[in-house]
């Protein structure tokens, strides 16, 4: 089941299935709707790990679990708990089947907000158990890219909202960190052109870049503005080794595993802890430029 918001500016269609965003439209299509032959996904809600995990796998407390990638929200069916013209919150309760992948109980609440051109993203996880959980969450949104008829994705770049020094997170060739990070220079210390060989090592996932960036063209007036003030990492992606014409931009609060390692939840770095009966919330934004 689908459910749409709308204002002057802007409609924005949600899945019910992983609370995903279906359609951003404006003047045109904004999001990539999803074709099976490049990517099938449009706009994955990542909860409770970010990415993967080495074999599938993880512990609490030494008991063995599974998860898959991007964890399990965007294969669960999500209730509508709230709805305005303007607004809509999806939730997320535990139930049987994600005890068996993820042994705390907890609400996730996903809510799709419109200000103007602006769609806000929040998350809202509280944990109804009587021990700290630990999660990690994102956003990994792809967009139409080109925007406009006759230009093409090279046409495009990624500008920072300010000029940053950002780290590169090293992969190795499994997608798995290695633990260390290098120096990512960017042109004139904000921005990143797009090509699609950027792409052909899988993602390039930036931490310590500004806590905004646009996606636009000077040949062109559309473009795409994400902002993530509360994620400490950026997701910038497509298909590896295609000429795909979308690019995902992706606010994430954690990072995938170590390759070789078994993932022991409890106490891993970067993961959230959230303490029995509190919330923890975040927040990120797109912003359609047209």
């Amino acid at each position: 089941m689908f459910q749409t918001i709308a204002n002057d500016a802007l409609s924005v269609t949600v899945n019910e299935r992983g609370a995903e965003l279906w359609s951003v439209r404006g003047e045109t299509e904004y999001l990539w709707q999803g074709d099976p032959a490049v990517w099938a996904d449009r706009a994955p809600t990542i909860f409770p790990f970010v990415a993967r995990l080495y074999g599938g796998k993880y512990t609490v407390n030494g008991e063995p679990y599974r998860l898959p990638i991007h964890g399990f929200a965007v294969h669960c069916l999500f209730t509508a708990v709230e709805k305005s013209r303007n607004a809509v919150t999806l939730e997320l309760k535990d139930t049987k089947l994600t005890r068996a992948l993820y042994p705390w109980p907890f609400s996730f609440r996903v809510r799709y907000a419109l200000s103007g051109s602006r769609l806000d993203i929040g998350y809202s996880v509280e944990n109804t158990g009587e021990e700290t959980m630990f999660f990690g969450l994102g956003g990994h949104p792809g967009f139409n890219v080109p925007l406009e008829d006759g230009l093409a994705f090279t046409d495009y770049e990624l500008r920072f909202q300010a000029p940053c020094a950002p780290e590169r997170v090293q992969f190795t060739p499994d997608c798995f960190i290695t633990g260390e990070t290098k120096p990512f220079p960017l042109e004139n210390g904000d921005t990143l052109r797009l090509k699609h060989d950027s792409f052909d090592d899988d993602a390039v996932v930036l931490t310590s870049a500004a806590n905004a960036v646009t996606l636009q063209t000077n040949k062109g007036r559309r473009g795409v503005r994400v902002s993530y003030p509360q994620m400490p990492y950026l997701g910038i992606w497509h298909r590896p080794k295609t000429a795909a014409p979308y690019v995902c931009i992706e606010p994430w609060s954690s990072l995938p595993a170590r390759d070789g390692e078994v993932t022991e939840f409890i106490g891993h770095p970067g993961l959230i802890s959230l303490p029995a009966g509190e919330t923890y919330t975040n927040a990120w934004s797109i912003e359609i430029l047209q």
